[in-house]
């Protein structure tokens, strides 16, 4: 089985091309936090090579900028070629099945960039506190509505008449 999952930041904006087929494709470098830090209390982090090829490319390229945080589902393949001086060269990266978008969106439509972060729409009771949480960021606005303002206290059941002339033997349970 070759199944990789990956959630990192690109290090630099991808840059589409086409083949001479006119398929799209974006090569680009994650960065992934390791699970740990060295001696002295820094995380260090590995830099994975990935591929995407088609409409995921194209919507990589179009919506995520340096820094954008992304899930990467896919394989790693590897392959060779000889430089230009001659020398055999083996490359390993991961070839992209699905990508997805890990932060919020912008709001110029884009991903990435912190400091243009909006608050998406959660439940009721996480909304006030995730606003809470990035109202440093400056253009957050707090979530107004509460859970009290929401949700009225009257029971939406309280009309059905009980019309059903059902015995217990009647009940499979």
């Amino acid at each position: 089985m070759n199944k990789v999952i990956l959630i990192g930041r690109l290090t630099k904006d991808p840059e589409l091309r086409k083949t001479p087929t006119d398929v799209s494709v974006v090569q680009f470098s994650l960065a992934v936090n390791r699970n740990y830090s060295n001696r002295n209390g820094e995380r260090q982090a590995d830099f994975i090579n990935c591929i995407a090829w088609r409409n995921q490319a194209e919507n990589l390229a179009r919506y995520i900028k340096k820094g954008g945080q992304i899930a990467v589902e896919g394989s790693i393949q590897t392959r060779s070629y000889d430089d230009n001086n001659g020398v055999r060269r083996n490359v390993v990266e991961v070839l992209c099945e699905q990508i997805h978008f890990i932060e919020p969106k912008r709001q110029d439509g884009g991903y990435g960039d912190l400091s243009q972060l909006e608050v998406p729409p959660l439940r009721e009771s996480r909304q006030t506190s995730y606003a809470n949480d990035y109202s440093s960021h400056g253009n957050v606005s707090p979530v107004k509505q509460s859970r009290e303002q929401s949700v009225p206290d009257e029971n939406p059941f309280e009309d059905i008449k009980n019309n059903f002339d059902i015995s217990d033997d009647d009940l499979p349970f």
